[in-house]
């Protein structure tokens, strides 16, 4: 995750951005970059989790990395497995838990795993869709008493509605959002662009503006589950930078006025680059100051900072990496699995820097980037190390001496074999 406006803040009031700023953190969650300020062990050694608790899911997202559905799953954790995986979670360090789905709502005991993170020091967040928060779900969520609330609004009504699957979910997703800002709840807008939304870009951000939302948390589509499927409907190059010379802007301008809104990117590492240019042309003076804090912030953190536990158990490098499994927590814990490099995937995910290939190798920002999302290489081409296909950056901008092919993302034809083969947690349920 790449915290904008902390790096526009700097720009105005020449001050570091927040530590968790400069401490990366990929995936899908907006709160897991700020997630980084506390830990429950002692001190930070463990990773931000996002903790998938269940894969039914009310709605069918197009985007969606988990396939998840609304139906029940085989083999998911019970509570007292949940509880024993938390308890190595904070003797690890791990300093923030983000509870999510499928729809994390529809597990019958998620009030009870969240208040038992919070008693236990952790930093809670909580993705939803939004719609099942009503009045009486709202009064539960206060009662736990969640660092942040993260509901997704991928546009404005029926667009909204096609790309999550059901009639009457913006409306719902918006109730859900004004009942976080009445009851003092902080909460945010997830946005994911894709060809089919990205027209309605600008009405979302005077949505969030007209709203009083405190955080827009603006996603890249990665190529994961129906995020996969559908890989053809990622924006073009030139829309998504056009996209972020705007967000750059408001989020300037934002930041001089001193409103407090929160803009987050996520999913495309090239924004922090992307970002060093715009302030080359715009702040010449205040360039090499931006460009020590984005390579302290490192770029894609898959591995390293930000970890994943699915609904069955199964440990992956981060939430968009389904298809590649680490472990169970079943079986080891978590501690073991994420500390263990036998893997050669992890090996590479925490090697600094990457092994990446082709135009990636060769970019003169890799230090801040860090090989932007593996995923999408590893999707099209079976080679996480393969250049990130949604890297929007040209060729003179990253320092080739000349324009060279681009890897083309072609359609989705069935499933790739995973690069190794594992026995996952469903497997063995």
């Amino acid at each position: 995750m790449f915290r904008l406006s902390q790096y526009m803040k700097a720009l105005v009031a020449e001050v570091a951005p927040a530590r968790s700023a400069t401490a990366g953190t990929n995936g899908r969650d907006d709160m897991a970059g700020e997630a980084g300020r506390v830990s429950p062990g002692r001190g930070r050694k463990g990773p931000v989790v996002i903790w998938n608790l269940i894969r039914r899911c009310n709605l069918l997202c197009k985007h969606c990395y988990a396939l998840s559905g609304n139906v029940d799953f085989p083999g998911e954790l019970s509570f007292a497995q949940v509880c024993t995986v938390m308890d190595d979670l904070a003797a690890y360090g791990v300093p923030a838990l983000i509870l999510s789905g499928g729809e994390p709502l529809l597990r019958p005991d998620i009030f009870d795993i969240s208040r038992r993170a919070k008693d236990m020091g952790f930093y809670v967040g909580l993705s939803t869709n939004g719609v099942l928060i009503s009045e009486p779900v709202m009064e539960d969520l206060v009662a736990v008493g969640y660092d942040y609330v993260g509901i997704s609004l991928d546009g404005i009504g029926e667009v909204h509605d096609a790309f999550r699957g059901m009639k009457g979910a913006f409306e719902k997703s918006l109730k859900a959002l004004r009942l976080c800002r009445a009851h003092g709840v902080k909460a945010g807008v997830r946005f994911t662009m894709t060809a089919d939304n990205a027209h309605q870009f600008e009405d979302m951000l005077k949505l969030v503006h007209d709203e009083g939302i405190e955080k827009f948390y603006f996603s890249h589509l990665v190529y994961a589950g129906r995020g996969n499927k559908n890989r053809m409907d990622d924006t073009a190059r030139e829309k998504t930078r056009a996209t972020m010379e705007r967000l750059f802007e408001l989020a300037y301008e934002d930041a001089a006025a001193g409103r407090s809104i929160e803009y987050v990117t996520g999913n495309n590492d090239a924004d922090g680059v992307f970002l060093l240019l715009w302030v080359q042309r715009h702040f010449p003076e205040k360039a090499g100051r931006i460009r020590t804090l984005l390579e302290r912030w490192g770029g894609n953190q898959s591995g390293v900072n930000v970890a994943n536990i699915d609904n069955v158990g199964d440990v992956h490098p981060d939430t968009m990496w389904w298809h590649y499994t680490l472990g169970n927590v079943k079986t080891r814990p978590f501690s073991e699995i994420w500390e263990d490099t036998s893997d050669p995937v992890m090996a590479g995910l925490k090697q600094r820097p990457r092994p990446v290939k082709g135009r990636c190798a060769k970019c003169r920002f890799l230090s801040i980037c860090n090989g932007n999302t593996r995923v999408r290489a590893m999707q099209l081409t079976g080679d996480p190390w393969a250049e990130d296909p949604a890297c929007y950056l040209t060729d003179a901008e990253i320092g080739l001496p000349a324009p060279g092919p681009r890897l083309v993302v072609t359609p989705f034809r069935g499933r790739r074999k995973p690069a190794r083969a594992r026995v996952t947690g469903a497997e063995k349920a």
